[in-house]
């Protein structure tokens, strides 16, 4: 079994707005986010937000999706990877940890981390462009204990450094991978992209 964990605690300071209620085609971006994520062979979504969420579960309404509050939001990513590992049922093998803010995600990028999870028993798997790592990144829990307890100053970069053996590279030809939405100019970028579509 197969969990996803989409971290959407941020507080979207560099935005000046919730950028993850911001819309792109019509629709918020977080729900682009799930739904990519629902499109893909993941069993189980998760949702870490911060307490103050409500813009985001009425955003999501009507989904197959469950929630974990991150007490702590002004807190790092590390912190909602944690929060969301706490809550992952005992049958979870995998965690595929999700950025909120991945406008192109799609079940074309996360599929073939779990094909190569399941085909070459490597317990971390993310995509590459043109030699780049990206996101999303899969995990076995195996690390869950040692992500709970450790690298509080490198989060999962710091697993990443400590693990390379376990490391499977999925190189992919589209540069969505590496794209997230911080500022004001990503997202006027990436929503002109839409309205030319």
């Amino acid at each position: 079994m197969i969990s996803a964990l989409i971290l959407a605690a941020g507080q979207s300071r560099r935005m000046g707005a919730p950028k993850l209620l911001l819309p792109l085609g019509g629709r918020p971006l977080i729900a682009r986010v799930a739904d990519a994520v629902r499109a893909s062979a993941v069993h189980e979504i998760w949702l870490v937000v911060g307490p103050e969420s409500a813009g985001i579960r009425q955003a999501l309404a009507g989904q197959a999706v469950r929630f974990v509050i991150n007490p702590h939001p002004e807190e790092d990513m590390l912190s909602s990877v944690r929060w969301g590992l706490r809550a992952l049922s005992p049958a979870s093998q995998a965690a595929l940890v999700v950025l909120g803010d991945q406008p192109g995600l799609t079940a074309g990028i996360i599929d073939p981390l779990i094909r190569v999870y399941r085909a070459s028993g490597q317990g971390l798997v993310l995509p590459t462009h043109g030699g780049r790592r990206g996101h999303p990144l899969l995990v076995d829990l195996r690390y869950r204990e040692e992500i709970l307890h450790a690298y509080d100053l490198t989060g999962l970069r710091g697993l990443l450094a400590a693990h390379p053996e376990a490391v499977a590279e999925v190189e992919l030809p589209l540069p969505a991978v590496l794209q997230d939405m911080d500022t004001p100019e990503d997202y006027h970028r990436i929503a002109g992209d839409y309205h030319t579509r």
